[in-house]
């Protein structure tokens, strides 16, 4: 997967997110953030890693998100892989 794909997968967490308002309220809980502050922090890489560590926190959520994205499980861990201080290492 792409960083821009990967980004845009995050994005559609991140709207996921705020229609879950009893996830939403743990999420801003857990960041700091004010739900103000959410909208600026779709354009951050690192930010949207935050949002899919999040949702990946819980398989709950990642089925909830899947079935609601229409998108396969593993998809999220793809995607955090391809973001910042996502990559897997290399092992010699």
């Amino acid at each position: 997967m792409s960083q821009d794909s990967a980004e845009i997968l995050a994005i559609r967490a991140l709207g996921w997110l705020a229609r879950e308002d009893d996830l939403l309220e743990v999420f801003l809980g857990s960041s700091g953030l004010a739900r103000d502050e959410l909208a600026a922090g779709a354009a951050d890489p690192e930010f949207l890693a935050s949002v899919l560590d999040f949702v990946m926190m819980d398989d709950a959520w990642v089925m909830r998100f899947a079935e609601a994205e229409n998108v396969a499980p593993e998809t999220l861990r793809l995607a955090r892989a391809d973001l910042p201080g996502g990559a897997l290492p290399e092992w010699t």
